[in-house]
């Protein structure tokens, strides 16, 4: 993350085990004895992949879950299972610094999270794991630079909303060729929804997951996406949930539809959602959900370039209210008192230069009724007014703070005004709201622009719409952000073609974004 990228680390990987398949290397990673008491698993057991996220200086969660028969439960004995892995400075993995065992435990879908420490900021590693005398592909992972460090680029990619049923990952072979130093995903990995025999490619199951079980079968299916395999393997994540790992628009401990879903069951269904989301994320032992509730706002520095502020707004909202004057209630709250006041101690005693808020949902205003008056999305920071406005007061006194959000399910790039009722109002800050990687699917361009081109006077924040499939790219340093809109030209193929949209540019201590 600090100078230009090393040949190595620049290399293209592949999640296969291509460098696995000297026998006498895998014969030799464990000592004879205890190779001798390995119970043998069977083929596919590392079928989920592996992945890493949450990178510190010194440390990375290392991620696998062992699942044979990943769309029937798993398929492994219910029963502890010793996981071998070890992580080194070289791909070819002869330079290992640091190897352990792990316990794969069924009550956590035999998936396995090591949170590796003692390594060296700001460097590549890589990875693998063995089970049962099988071996894992190799993964390549990075450090977080040293605190103190306040030079250098951190290459990051903004990404969320993955529906399987909409389309293929393509997105995500583009993203591997770019090479990130860190994928941020804001929500949407999974989709809760029920199969459909008209989709491009059909949910597993025969409807909407609530159970545990039901859940893990999501999750492996959304696993088997190759793309997103890939990218898994090549760059550390940091991730967090928005409502359809779960259910849509839920709030709080309020689902959709409670007039079909009780409470008690609306819980059990949390319960069980939030324990396979904690089984195939590379996240720290901290996210293990205890019942319906998940640690998941968390903070991570990289130097003194970027602090990242990961939020959770689904856990602590209110209800989503259904008209304007509901939503400038100023009891309404995304964020729940206690992450609020979280959020803002980080954003002013920061020592970074850039303040990054991940945020699942849009903050900038979408006014979606042409002329006069005011038509928002109440399920977006549109519809909780007072907080959102005493947030972006606060940012006109925080250094260089940039929202990137998703859910949309299109590129919507905005400055951040501190009063969008007023058009003059001083810009505070700059907003990315990714599009999806492929919910919507190769969308009509003609029906979006007709619908959403007359919505531009009455939105002047705006600076880019559109609604292709893809990614947001950025290069961040310390003059400035220089930001591309990645888009492929389909979805409905497993292969598509890639290229930038638009280009932009945040500069430094100069709050908004330009269009490049």
């Amino acid at each position: 993350m600090t100078g230009a990228p090393s040949p190595d680390r620049r290399r293209f990987l592949t999640t296969g085990a291509a460098v696995l398949t000297a026998a006498a290397s895998a014969q030799l990673w464990l000592p004879s004895a205890a190779r001798a008491v390995e119970t043998p698993l069977p083929d596919g057991v590392f079928s989920l992949g592996i992945a890493s996220g949450d990178p510190l200086p010194d440390g990375i969660v290392l991620w696998t879950r062992l699942a044979p028969d990943p769309l029937h439960g798993g398929g492994m004995p219910d029963e502890i299972v010793p996981v071998a892995w070890e992580i080194a400075e070289d791909e070819r993995l002869h330079k290992v610094v640091r190897r352990g065992t792990a316990h794969a435990r069924p009550e956590y879908g035999h998936s396995v999270h090591v949170d590796v420490r003692g390594l060296r900021p700001d460097r590549a590693y890589w990875y693998r794991f063995r089970a049962g005398g099988r071996i894992s592909p190799t993964g390549r992972t990075r450090t977080a630079p040293h605190p103190h460090t306040k030079g250098g680029t951190l290459r990051v990619a903004l990404a969320s909303c993955q529906n399987w049923q909409h389309g293929y990952f393509t997105p995500y072979a583009d993203m591997h060729a770019q090479d990130p130093d860190l994928v941020l995903f804001v929500g949407d990995y999974i989709y809760e929804s029920a199969p459909s025999s008209t989709a491009v490619r059909r949910h597993e199951g025969t409807g909407e997951p609530y159970t545990l079980v039901q859940y893990r079968n999501r999750y492996a299916q959304y696993r088997s996406d190759p793309d997103l395999a890939a990218m898994h393997a090549n760059a550390p994540w940091v991730v967090t949930f928005d409502d359809h790992e779960v259910d849509n628009d839920w709030a709080g401990e309020i689902p959709q539809d409670p007039g079909k879903q009780s409470h008690d069951a609306f819980v059990a269904r949390l319960t069980a959602a939030f324990q396979a989301y904690y089984e195939h994320m590379p996240v720290r032992a901290t996210a293990i959900p205890t019942g319906p509730h998940i640690q998941m706002y968390r903070r991570l520095e990289f130097g003194r370039l970027v602090r990242l502020n990961v939020l959770d707004t689904r856990q602590f909202r209110s209800d989503q209210v259904t008209s304007q004057t509901a939503a400038e209630d100023p009891s309404l709250t995304m964020l729940g008192a206690g992450q609020k006041q979280w959020l803002l101690d980080g954003l002013h005693d920061s020592p970074a230069r850039w303040n990054l808020i991940a945020s699942q949902i849009m903050m900038a205003e979408t006014d979606i009724l042409p002329g006069a008056g005011k038509l928002w999305y109440y399920d977006a920071w549109d519809g909780y007014q007072v907080e959102r406005n005493a947030l972006l007061d606060e940012f006109a006194s925080v250094r260089n703070p940039v929202v990137l959000s998703g859910d949309r399910h299109l590129t919507m790039i905005s400055d951040l005004k501190k009063n969008f009722a007023d058009p003059s109002s001083d810009v505070v800050g700059a907003e990315f709201v990714g599009t999806s990687i492929s919910s919507n699917g190769d969308q009509d361009q003609a029906a979006f622009h007709a619908q959403w081109d007359p919505l531009k006077a009455d939105n002047p924040h705006w600076k880019v719409i559109d609604a292709h499939r893809g990614y947001h790219l950025f290069d961040i340093r310390r003059d400035g952000i220089d930001a591309r809109v990645r888009v492929v030209d389909t979805v409905v193929r497993p292969q598509a073609t890639a290229s930038t949209l638009a280009t932009l540019r945040v500069e430094t201590d100069e709050p908004g974004v330009q269009v490049v």
